[in-house]
């Protein structure tokens, strides 16, 4: 099994999408991108921007290689959209998708906004999209609605996918930030070796209090019963998120790591700099209006 992560906080853009290759299809999951609209009172940085496109490049250039592609929920940054904003992977940008087998988060227990984005693939896909939740199909599996984060909190669900090969079974537990136990141990149920999840919103702690300190005890038992525990996402909006994966991996003898660092790269928290950025390299006026009707570029500033 070969496990590619395409895009995360880690590498400077809202992202969870990975790529893995078996021996009998290669599995697309969570292909979307976006930037935070507003980070210290600022809009993204063309550096974010930069790097948000590579991300997209990235996943379009799996989509031409999927067998099978696995949408965890309806999110801007899991998903194409239709083009609410010039930083996320817009539906138009896919190339064809003939013979391409799409799993999907049901329209149970979802928002208002997800079930409209959820009507929105299907009617560009030409097809009404699965409820996949509990199905299995090979070497693939998909788990019941999970809580988007801590439970009953209105948050939605999410759909956590299965993937095995021989000894390595890879688990993709998409937002589910360690924040309900009885999540924990429905992906333990499936014996993971890889586990590839979202880390709490430490950058929203308050509005979610519990992050920290409920997360940190899931973690620790997620991270003893498995042998390579990625952590990204929601938890890299922060460099506090950083130095508590870092306490994290520090308590544990197995691997406890971010997406950039599983990939061999060196993390950017890019959103977690964005005022940083503007006092580093400031932009134009203007800027953003003129890239968003195609009269301005971001190459300058990497």
């Amino acid at each position: 099994m070969q496990i590619e992560i395409l895009g995360c906080e880690s590498f400077g853009a809202r992202s969870l999408a990975c790529f893995v290759k078996t021996d009998e299809r290669t599995i697309l999951i969570d292909p979307g991108v976006a930037l935070a609209r507003f980070r210290s009172g600022l809009l993204p940085h063309p550096i974010e921007v930069a790097a948000a496109f590579r991300i997209r490049e990235k996943v379009l250039s799996a989509f031409g290689q999927a067998t099978d592609v696995v949408i965890s929920h309806f999110h801007g940054d899991h998903m194409p959209m239709r083009a609410e904003d010039q930083y996320q992977l817009p539906m138009e940008a896919l190339p064809s998708l003939d013979e391409i087998s799409f799993w999907c988060k049901g329209p149970e227990k979802i928002s208002g906004l997800s079930l409209k984005r959820r009507r929105e693939l299907s009617d560009f896909l030409g097809f009404p999209l699965p409820s996949s939740e509990g199905r299995k199909s090979g070497n693939l599996e998909f788990s019941s609605p999970v809580p988007h984060g801590t439970r009953d909190k209105g948050f939605g669900t999410v759909m956590m996918t299965r993937i095995c090969e021989r000894d390595e079974t890879f688990v993709h537990s998409s937002d589910i930030q360690l924040l309900d136990r009885e999540t924990i141990l429905k992906v333990l149920a499936w014996e993971p070796t890889i586990v590839f999840a979202s880390g709490p919103p430490l950058y929203l702690s308050h509005h979610v209090p519990e992050a920290g300190k409920e997360a940190l005890e899931n973690a620790l038992f997620l991270a003893r019963n498995v042998d390579i525990l990625i952590l990204d996402h929601h938890l890299l909006r922060s460099f506090e998120g950083y130095s508590w994966l870092k306490e994290l991996a520090g308590k544990v003898e197995t691997r406890v790591l971010c997406a950039a660092e599983f990939m061999g790269k060196e993390p950017e928290l890019l959103e977690a700099q964005r005022k940083i950025l503007y006092e580093k390299t400031p932009i134009p006026s203007g800027w953003h209006e003129a890239y968003a009707n195609g009269k301005a570029g971001f190459r300058e500033f990497l």
